[in-house]
């Protein structure tokens, strides 16, 4: 979001972030004005608390903490939106998909919006499984039978949230949306930084949706020691779990025994969760770091092992390393489906990564796409359609047009 906020900047556009007062250190490093709300809900420190409970979870249990979260996240925008949107006076807003509630506020005052996706966007229209869930494509009338069941399951899940929403349009009298599972969704324009090459195929979107691509800035990157003088030059294999399905220290564990071989190093970026000293064996050449400048570790990587977290996939893509998946929770089940479904690396199912025959299992995926051109020519074609659309330039351009058109001159 700070990406696509600075690129909007040079639109002439003056830019603030509103967000939970935690985001703020990683809004004002990017040069960015920042006003909170939902203090009182999310006083400083509980939502990395969460997000560290978070780390810990997978599956359905995870995505129900997730959904809690959410449903916390929308009552803070419905609590306190309307103070601080009637404070800075903005005249359009740039939402983030999940951040429920803020939405309706922008409806009541009159203020246009557009919905962006970072994550996998929905899609409740049956043509596509929802995004939490790893099944496969598949076109005709049972395929759209399945997803509608699975769309009615979660909006099951999401009930609590949907309860929020409808209590505060019938207080502030907003028009009743009833045919919609989830109202107020943006109609001037809805925008996914998934490029179309990574997505099921379909033409069912309206003409509002836009598949652009990854909003990726290096600049904006903070910097990160790494001991580059360690590598050596062998294929590298670099294995991240992401910002927030890491704590699992079997996993790890997992990974480290599968990955190791003679002949090639591995990379492995453990987040702030785990000790260090917990993961091993490891061999003399293993790198094993909290953090690591992930943009530039993908560039010199033959693979990468990843929970499948949307933005390490497109990262993974950006650099045409083809990956090894292993989806942990929300909507890393569907990027995992595409990552399958464009061939551009292989899919391990949690419970297999969680098995005992987990070491065995990764190890062969592993060995399949270092050895099988045909996953990274796969992410080599994407990566070559990143580089054509230019996602971030795209966004920030139709963004700018779309707001442009919808906000009347006082």
């Amino acid at each position: 979001m700070t990406a696509l906020a600075r690129k909007l900047r040079e639109h002439d556009h003056e830019v603030f972030f509103l967000c939970l007062a935690e985001a703020e250190p990683m809004v004002r490093a990017a040069g960015l004005d920042f006003l909170p709300y939902g203090d009182a809900l999310f006083p400083p420190g509980e939502y990395p608390r969460r997000l560290r409970l978070l780390s810990q979870l997978s599956g359905a249990e995870a995505l129900q903490f997730t959904m809690d979260l959410f449903a916390d996240v929308c009552r803070a925008g419905l609590q306190d939106g309307e103070r601080v949107l009637r404070q800075s006076r903005p005249d359009a807003l740039v939402l983030d998909s999940t951040t429920r509630g803020l939405n309706l506020v922008a409806a009541h005052l009159n203020l246009p919006f557009v919905h962006v996706s970072n994550a996998l966007h929905f899609d409740l229209s049956g043509h596509a499984p929802l995004c939490m869930y790893d099944w496969p494509h598949q076109s005709g009338p049972e395929g759209f039978a399945r997803n509608i069941e699975g769309t009615k399951a979660f909006l099951k899940i999401f009930a609590p949230i949907l309860a929020l929403e409808r209590d505060y349009i019938a207080r502030v009298g907003l028009p009743v949306e009833v045919e919609n599972p989830m109202p107020y969704r943006s109609t001037l324009a809805q925008l996914t930084q998934t490029p179309k090459e990574f997505d099921f195929p379909s033409d069912h979107w309206p003409s509002y949706f836009h598949h652009t691509g990854p909003w990726h800035d290096p600049s904006l990157r903070p910097s990160v020691d790494f001991p580059w003088d360690k590598l050596t030059g062998e294929p590298l294999i670099y294995a991240s779990m992401g910002t927030l399905q890491n704590g699992s220290e079997r996993i790890f564990e997992a990974i480290v025994a599968a990955a190791q071989a003679p002949g090639r190093q591995l990379v492995l970026s453990i987040g702030k969760n785990l000790d260090p000293e917990k993961i091993g064996p490891l061999s003399a050449t293993t790198l094993v770091v909290r953090s690591a400048p992930q943009l530039e570790v993908l560039k010199r990587a033959s693979l990468c092992i990843t929970h499948a977290g949307l933005n390490t996939a497109l990262e993974s893509l950006t650099a045409g390393v083809p990956m090894v998946a292993i989806p942990v929770t929300n909507d890393q089940p569907g990027v995992g489906a595409r990552i399958a479904h464009t061939g551009t690396g292989v899919v391990v199912p949690l419970k297999t990564a969680m098995s005992e025959s987990a070491v065995e299992k990764l190890r062969e995926a592993i060995e399949t796409v270092l050895t099988d051109g045909f996953y990274r020519g796969n992410a080599k074609r994407i990566q070559q359609a990143i580089e054509r659309t230019n996602g971030l330039g795209i966004a920030a351009d139709l963004i700018d047009r779309t707001l442009r058109r919808a906000v009347r001159p006082a």
